[in-house]
């Protein structure tokens, strides 16, 4: 086995990183860090949150859910109820951030599964196997057989398995007078 090439996830200790490059870049990583735990907050929590941050350069970044505005009167007025109209604001705001997380979730999952169809590609490549529906014109007349004799199996299994199932559904199914004909 190979060494490791990294160091892998260390605790940093809290000082000033005195790069100017290092004290930007994690600055940018350490902010979006922020922001997915105060999304996950308001998600698991229901919670309304704001947070505003300055970069190393002074340039203000910040996450406020669902309004600015419904934040900034409740931290101001506390025990005071939100107009309609910054309620109906916030509702709307609340519904937009989760289709949005919704549709980043849906996208997250496809980018997962992308990636694993990558990788199994890559390694079908690397150990010289090929895609039969790609490469069947490539075939010589002893493959051609072996990949007949190869489909001829898979159809008459399937048909098997799916007669097994035809007869378990139909067993299973007590409301059925005559059971289906399962001779294909």
């Amino acid at each position: 086995m190979e060494g490791k090439k990294t160091r892998g996830r260390q605790s940093i200790p809290m000082k000033k990183i005195e790069s100017e490059d290092d004290r930007y870049a994690t600055f940018s990583k350490r902010r979006s860090g922020i922001y997915k735990k105060a999304s996950e907050l308001v998600k698991l929590c229901n919670i309304d949150i704001g947070i505003v941050l300055f970069s190393p350069t002074g340039k203000p970044f910040s996450f406020f859910h669902p309004t600015s505005e419904a934040i900034i009167d409740r931290f101001l007025n506390p025990n005071t109820q939100l107009s309609e109209s910054t309620r109906l604001v916030a509702a709307h705001a609340r519904n937009k951030v989760n289709q949005l997380n919704n549709r980043r979730e849906l996208f997250d999952n496809i980018k997962e599964v992308t990636s694993a169809q990558s990788l199994l590609l890559d390694n079908m490549k690397e150990n010289g196997q090929r895609y039969r529906w790609e490469s069947i014109e490539q075939f010589n007349a002893d493959e051609v057989k072996k990949y007949e004799a190869w489909l001829s199996t898979t159809v008459f299994n399937l048909n098997n398995r799916l007669k097994h199932l035809k007869n378990e559904a139909s067993s299973s199914s007590s409301s059925q007078a005559y059971p289906e004909n399962t001779d294909n």
